[in-house]
């Protein structure tokens, strides 16, 4: 990226300077002494071009600017001024040498040109030994262009005296260290419409800025000083020139704002000035920053009227004495008849990069006086900043004048911070950040009036001491008046807040769908979530539970296929297959999890598993307890045994624990049954679709009855852990029980410490936990002896290992 810039920067020198015939045009240079450079926009480019391009830009190709001319006269007529002063600068000329400034990133040659000695550039060279071409610099116009070339001259220290970039961060001396300007910052112009809005008892306000530098920092120092201050801002944009301004003023009428900060560079003020106009947007009180206050265009816009009552902020408007003179003096000497494109051709290839101006000469003095004089005096001032700077550095005020002294650009510097000098009726002085002392003026559009005129209402002053004040009796409201919008922050901001569609005077509470944020203006939509089966999470744990629903019925089949052997007995024999299918029925339960939950699925999630998975762990308990019967119990307690067999004891156990399971489960779906709940608390910006889990009692009657069968399947096994090793189930019960309580326990802790969608995924996984503790140790052992040691699976090995435990018995 940096060779690029570097390429660009240098094909674009070259280009525009290298290969120049040179200019004589009063209008851009002027011999003199010491030589000043200048940019103004004599054009304006609305859309950039690529950056990293090789060419640069030809302004005269682009959209023509008025005012960049009028301020182009201005510093042409203080210099002329300075000349033919005997007590500022005697016996020294200035020069200048101006450039047409109309693009952010392409006007580089010019730059170059100014920080160049004898058309070469020697980077870090010792500031002593460097003379660029020019002593100091006033311009650009706007904040990101003066930021994207300011380095190039802070870095020698070259005096930027600027009169149109306001934005607050040019005030970092550590940043721009040669940084100076004549006109207030983003800071105390930010202040000013403050001081306006609260003057009015305004609180419920739009901002609307454009998206570049000088707005950005207007809408972060807005935002930052309306804290504490009961305004309200409503509503707040950035806009790009190509921007929908219809959508965006009607996004504002919706809100019944009726105060709008437009805080935007002309171009895109007058768009949204305009578009107001077409979309009938009315009665409203526009605030307009400094550089479209003065406009001189829009006030005649057909209907301006009917938008409201305009205010506009403005540095105090100073009379240049001799400048109307001086026009008509330079119209005078204009031949105005040679336009043609002939000579427009000619001119262009006879003068220098971006310092043509084919319109310039079209314009009659009166249109060159009339334009907007916003800046007028910026300007001006700027130039005698320099002006004054340079004759402290000749010492022009001791008796003896030393024109012959060695000045560089950076001795200027250390003399501007010093400067007071009075100026038509103002005081110039800077303050550590080179800033100006603040002047304003309020000013009123009267639109009523043919030709319309800008009345100053107002006034602020900040030093000697700030002072500011409105004359109320000369503002005449297009709508008779204006109405105060009291906002959230008289209402009760837990509760309450304004919804977009009710009464803007009253607070509502937000519905329970919506929520409100500190610093908008209407209650917004909450985004609505639950587990969704196109989620990653959800996706894998649905794979996860399918595979293990096939692995159970490939279980199943395996047992019924070798349903007369051994192992399979040993097992259970037909009880197996009401522990397969409880826990096939148990997995199904949980696809229950995913997707918008309903009262059904809120249903099945729960009360199926927890049903069928405590059928499965009563079978494994009533197996425990047989065989340690048949081995341990049968020999003391023949009859009981007798009667157990006989009536089918294990099947009794199965139903009887099954169905006051049942009984509990039906109890707790239907005394307080589960439902589906919007989360509307825990998260202010969401609602989470959650099923509660019901009655607390009837819920622990349900969890304890599987614990408890589980807790007496344990006692089982480990009394009978010392049987034949084929039907010992001791370990693999154990193991498959303890991971069933530890996963339960884990889930019960995350659920009641956390807060998220994602728990009811946690649900899911606790229960397929669960369920692959069985299978992985009571069934996938036997099916392993099933498949692929079918000599273990015989009568005669299960007789021997029999054996083999009565033997060790009788000897202890």
């Amino acid at each position: 990226m940096l060779l690029s810039s570097i390429y660009i920067l240098l094909v674009g020198f070259t280009n525009c300077f290298f290969f120049k015939i040179s200019c004589s045009i009063a209008d851009f240079s002027l011999k003199g002494d010491y030589l000043l450079g200048g940019l103004f926009p004599l054009h304006e480019i609305e859309h950039e071009t690529a950056l990293f391009s090789a060419e640069a830009t030809e302004c005269f190709r682009h959209s023509s600017s008025k005012p960049g001319y009028h301020m182009l006269q201005v510093m042409r007529f203080a210099v002329e001024e300075i000349n033919n002063s005997t007590t500022l600068l005697p016996n020294v000329s200035l020069g200048y040498e101006i450039f047409d400034h109309c693009s952010n990133t392409k006007n580089f040659n010019s730059v170059l040109s100014f920080i160049s000695k004898n058309g070469s550039i020697k980077p870090k060279e010792n500031l002593n030994n460097y003379q660029p071409k020019v002593i100091a610099l006033t311009g650009p116009y706007g904040s990101t262009r003066t930021m994207t070339i300011a380095p190039l001259f802070t870095m020698d220290l070259i005096p930027l005296v600027n009169y149109g970039a306001s934005s607050y961060a040019l005030s970092n001396k550590l940043h721009y260290p040669s940084f100076v300007r004549t006109i207030p910052s983003n800071k105390d112009l930010i202040e000013m419409i403050i001081h306006i809005i609260r003057w009015f008892g305004w609180n419920w306000v739009a901002f609307i800025g454009s998206q570049d530098d000088y707005s950005s920092d207007g809408l972060k120092l807005f935002n930052k000083y309306i804290n504490n201050t009961g305004i309200c801002l409503a509503y707040q944009e950035g806009l790009s020139l190509n921007a929908n301004y219809s959508l965006t003023l009607k996004k504002i009428d919706k809100l019944n704002i009726n105060v709008i900060v437009v805080f935007a560079l002309p171009q895109y003020a007058s768009k949204i000035i305009k578009a107001a106009i077409a979309n009938n947007i009315q009665d409203k009180v526009w605030i307009a920053s400094q550089h479209w206050a003065m406009n001189q265009q829009l006030p005649r816009e057909p209907g301006i009227g009917k938008i409201g009552t305009v205010i506009g902020i403005t540095a105090k408007l100073l009379s240049l004495p001799g400048f109307n003179e001086f026009v008509y003096k330079a119209r005078g000497t204009t031949d105005v008849g040679h336009n043609d494109r002939a000579e427009s051709e000619v001119q262009r290839k006879s003068k220098t990069c971006n310092q043509v101006c084919d319109y310039c000469s079209l314009l009659t003095a009166e249109e060159i006086i009339n334009e907007n004089p916003t800046l007028s005096f910026a300007i001006y001032a700027a130039v005698y900043t320099i002006a004054h700077a340079l004759h402290k550095v000749l010492q022009c005020h001791m008796n003896e004048f030393h024109k012959n002294t060695v000045t560089k650009p950076y001795m200027l510097l250390g003399e501007i911070k010093k400067l007071d000098f009075p100026l038509s009726g103002r005081q110039v002085k800077y303050d550590d950040n080179y800033d100006p002392t603040i002047s304003y003026a309020v000013v009123l559009w009267r639109t009523d009036v043919n030709p319309p005129q800008f009345e100053m209402v107002g006034s602020y002053e900040k030093h000697p001491e700030m002072y500011f004040t409105i004359d109320n009796s000369l503002i005449r409201w297009h709508n008779n008046g204006y109405v105060k919008l009291w906002c959230y922050f008289k209402c009760d901001l837990k509760t309450k807040y304004f919804p977009r569609s009710r009464d803007p005077y009253t607070c509502f509470p937000c519905a329970e769908n919506e929520w409100y944020d500190e610093g908008s203006a209407m209650c917004k939509t909450r985004s609505v979530v639950y587990p969704q089966f196109t989620e990653i999470p959800s996706i894998i744990v649905m794979v996860s539970t399918a595979c293990l629903v096939m692995l159970l019925i490939a279980m199943f089949c395996l047992f019924a296929y070798n349903y007369d052997t051994p192992v399979v007995k040993s097992a259970g024999g037909s009880m197996c297959f009401l522990m397969l299918t409880s826990l096939i029925l148990s997995s199904i339960s949980v696809f229950f999890f995913f997707g918008k939950p309903t009262f059904v699925f809120c249903l099945l999630r729960n009360a199926i598993y927890a049903f069928f998975f405590t059928v499965c762990i009563s079978c494994l308990t009533v197996r425990s307890f047989q065989i340690v019967c048949v081995f341990k119990m049968a020999a003391q307690f023949p009859k009981v045994y007798s009667l157990w067999v006989k009536h089918n004891g294990q099947w009794l156990f199965v139903a009887f624990a099954s169905f006051i399971h049942f009984i509990s489960c039906v109890i707790w779906m239907t005394v307080n049954p589960v439902k589906l709940v919007a989360d509307s608390w825990t998260y202010k910006d969401q609602l989470m679709l959650i099923c509660e889990r019901g009655n607390t009692i009837t819920l622990t009657i349900v969890v304890f009855l599987g614990w408890f069968l589980g807790f007496l399947c344990l006692l089982f096994s480990y009394m009978g852990r010392d049987l034949p090793k084929n039907y010992n189930e001791a370990k693999s019960i154990t193991f498959s029980l303890i991971l069933y309580y530890l996963t339960w326990v884990a889930y019960f802790t995350a659920y009641l410490t956390l807060k998220s969608k994602y728990i009811v995924i946690l649900n899911a996984m606790a229960q397929i936990s669960s369920i692959n503790g069985i299978l992985f140790s009571y069934f996938i052992p036997k099916s392993y002896i099933i498949i692929f040691q079918p000599q273990k699976n015989t009568a005669a090995y299960f007789q021997t290992s029999i054996q083999n435990y009565t033997q060790t018995i009788s000897r202890t």
